[in-house]
């Protein structure tokens, strides 16, 4: 990635998107943990309150996506940071589940963040080089999450449980400025005028039900997400229960920070140095089918492994799995529809991936408590159904042809 060819807008989304990650994974490792020792949650229960917020944005995900098509990605973009705002400052100062529940909750209604952020890259970019452009946003998603759950994990040590969700708070904060005074609008006042005027949403459900290639796309994400959603809900309680047994509080966080480093660290050189020359070469269905064979073998050695060593392997190979698989399945779903409904396409795909997340955040708890590893034999398995939803879409050619990757110059 030659940065001094990199549109200015471009970088700008991208430094958004870091620090909005940065934000948001800091409370990763900790959340669960903290609704456990400090409300006595049940493993159950903390996922549903997981799966909580999935659901909020499952009902917010279109309108969010149809709102920025019509009135811009700028203001949607704040308003959406202003509710993460609130939500960090919720959990930290929460007296009850139930107001645990509803921080998760309003950030979820108001977590549009990286839908308008998609969107507005599809934007800026030419259709050839959207799987590349959308690659950089989970670039800047991977180095978020190497510095986020690490640092999450080592505040919480030093300095208290209550620490990394007030200084997400704060970071929060920053994300809310720099796209005040930073960000230029990427939809003119014509087009939002155009939308605005349009009598209803162009992606009705049966109309979604004709589009086979998108209808087919939506399936392989919602499977796929089930695998990520898996890990969402249970990681830090199977790392406290599996990987972390002979070690104290402290350095249980600190542990299960430094995973989800890793994996944070392995998506962002996936993105930044291995996605652009893997698209040099193979189709982006080619890259959907790899990632997830390699996110199943991460699953299963999260299955069988009990020391926090071998930890390690498995992150990177989830990682690098979401990594080559994810950036490809959303530039498809943009090609599926026409150019004013990019907002929305990627609003409904995730809505599909939140919806996803619900169902495998919740139920993934249930499975924890019958052992805590089967949430991970059954994500594995899953990683390798969804391969032939992937293979189905061989059939339309427009999604097999390789991805034109811009020059290294």
């Amino acid at each position: 990635m030659n940065i001094r060819n990199i549109d200015r807008r471009l970088l700008t989304i991208l430094l958004i998107v870091f620090v909005q990650m940065l934000g948001a994974s800091l409370i990763l490792p900790i959340l669960p943990l903290y609704a456990r020792r400090e409300f006595s949650m049940s493993p159950q229960t903390i996922t549903l309150l997981v799966s909580s917020f999935f659901a909020a944005q499952f009902l917010s995900g279109p309108t969010i996506g149809r709102l920025s098509d019509r009135y811009g990605r700028v203001p949607i973009l704040i308003i959406s940071q202003i509710g993460t705002v609130i939500s960090f400052l919720m959990l930290a100062f929460a007296g009850s589940v139930e107001m645990l529940f509803a921080a998760r909750i309003l950030d979820g209604i108001t977590g549009g963040n990286i839908i308008v952020a998609q969107a507005y890259i599809t934007d800026i970019t030419p259709k050839e080089k959207r799987t590349e452009s959308l690659g950089y946003i989970f670039a800047a998603f991977g180095l978020g999450f190497v510095i986020g759950p690490a640092l999450g994990g080592g505040l919480s040590a030093l300095y208290g449980i209550i620490v990394p969700f007030l200084m997400a708070a704060v970071v929060a904060s920053v994300v809310v400025v720099l796209t005040w005074f930073t960000l230029d609008e990427s939809v003119s006042a014509e087009e939002r005028l155009k939308r605005r005027e349009q009598q209803r949403s162009s992606l009705r459900v049966q109309e979604i039900v004709r589009n086979s290639p998108l209808l087919m796309l939506l399936v392989i994400a919602f499977v796929g997400q089930f695998v990520l959603g898996m890990v969402q809900g249970t990681f830090a309680l199977y790392g406290e229960a599996v990987l972390f047994t002979e070690y104290d509080e402290s350095l249980t966080n600190l542990g299960v920070g430094l995973l989800l480093a890793v994996i944070g660290g392995s998506q962002f050189l996936t993105q930044t140095f291995l996605l652009r020359r893997l698209l040099a070469r193979f189709s982006e269905l080619s890259l959907v089918i790899a990632g997830s064979v390699l996110r199943a073998i991460a699953m299963f050695i999260f299955a069988v492994i009990t020391t926090p060593w071998l930890g390690i392997p498995g992150s990177a190979f989830f990682a690098v799995g979401m990594g080559i698989m994810m950036p490809p399945l959303q530039s498809m779903a943009t090609r599926t529809v026409d150019d004013e409904d990019r907002g929305a396409v990627l609003g409904v795909y995730q809505s599909s991936v939140s919806l996803s997340t619900i169902f495998s955040t919740a139920i993934a708890g249930f499975w924890f408590g019958i052992s805590p590893t089967l949430p991970y034999w059954v994500g594995g398995g899953l990683a390798l159904v969804v391969i032939l939803p992937a293979l189905l879409l061989t059939r339309h050619p427009q999604l097999t042809t390789k991805a034109t990757v811009a020059s290294k110059a």
